[in-house]
């Protein structure tokens, strides 16, 4: 099968196309043929350093996957051949989605929601997982709740806005000026425009803040914080603010969640989530998918076509 290789830890440039073995699905696992692969911080991330644990030998990026069910190992009873299916399978061990097949554990996958394309379904669940279990598994966002979302129109804090919407919070997002019209449509209240205003100068009594920037954006964020109000903060363990005044915040890997990605597809059926495609491209323009998310400008996700 045609895969996308990492032949050594570095630039995009190090991301090639080769023919590989095709895997074959054991105990619990499916055989997926992949239609469309979805582009995440992470894979570059991971290409560059090699930072991620349990890579094979013949290191493959990728983790959002949409396709089609090719084959089932022996154990298997919720799919079958030929179901259309997405998920993140294996994260953070390597999946190998930038590939023509994945071989997954069946409870890692979940039915493609009917509505979406191959193309909009990869975009999901990385991303999408993330908003969940930060804002319903860890935050328990309710009903009338102040929620901030930084990076509100990125990979994960436009599907942020949306289910934070679709739980009856209030939703101030914080994005650049050209990107506010599209944070609202996608349910936010309110947008701040983190280039012309300190977003603590404009907002408080917040309940909840998902930040998925890191660094000071995490300080100047409890501020704002009323009691009993929690901070999730996503790229990662180091500088996460102590638990004062009342108010804590935690640091979230997200995980494959079977139960999950059901939520998701029925918040996407219900008309309450939808992705945002910001570019596709061919399996082969991996590098160049690379290239472009590395620089920080996008609007919702990137893809790759697969199948």
């Amino acid at each position: 099968m045609r895969a996308m290789v990492v032949e050594q830890w570095g630039g995009p440039e190090n991301l090639v196309e080769r023919e590989v073995e095709r895997p074959e699905p054991g105990l619990n696992e499916v055989l997926v043929r992949v239609h469309a692969a979805g582009v995440n911080p992470v894979d570059w991330k991971t290409r560059e350093s090699g930072a991620l644990i349990g890579w094979g030998a013949v290191p493959v990026v990728g983790w959002d996957v949409s396709g089609t069910v090719e084959a089932v190992g022996p154990g298997v009873g919720n799919l079958r051949p030929g179901d259309e299916v997405f998920g993140m399978p294996l994260f953070p061990r390597q999946a190998g989605a930038y590939a023509e097949y994945v071989v997954a554990p069946a409870r890692h996958l979940a039915p493609k929601p009917a509505s979406l394309t191959h193309v909009e379904a990869a975009a999901l669940p990385l991303a999408a997982l993330t908003a969940w279990q930060a804002l319903v598994d860890t935050a328990d966002v309710q009903p009338g709740e102040r929620v901030l979302v930084h990076a509100a129109a990125g990979g994960v804090g436009h599907f942020a806005v949306q289910i934070a919407k679709a739980r009856g919070a209030y939703v101030i997002g914080t994005a650049s000026g050209p990107k506010h019209d599209l944070v609202r449509e996608l349910g936010a209240d309110e947008v701040v425009d983190y280039r012309t205003d300190r977003f603590e100068d404009v907002v408080s009594g917040v309940d909840v803040v998902i930040d998925g920037l890191g660094g000071e954006t995490a300080e100047r964020s409890m501020k704002l914080l009323r009691a009993g109000g929690r901070l999730v903060t996503l790229p990662g363990p180091d500088g996460v603010p102590a638990a004062q005044d009342g108010v804590r915040a935690v640091w979230v890997l997200v995980e494959p969640d079977h139960l999950g990605l059901r939520e998701i597809a029925a918040l996407v059926e219900r008309g309450e989530l939808r992705p945002v495609v910001d570019t596709v491209l061919p399996l082969a323009d991996a590098a160049k998918a690379h290239e472009l998310g590395e620089r920080g400008r996008t609007t919702g996700k990137i893809v790759l076509t697969v199948a």
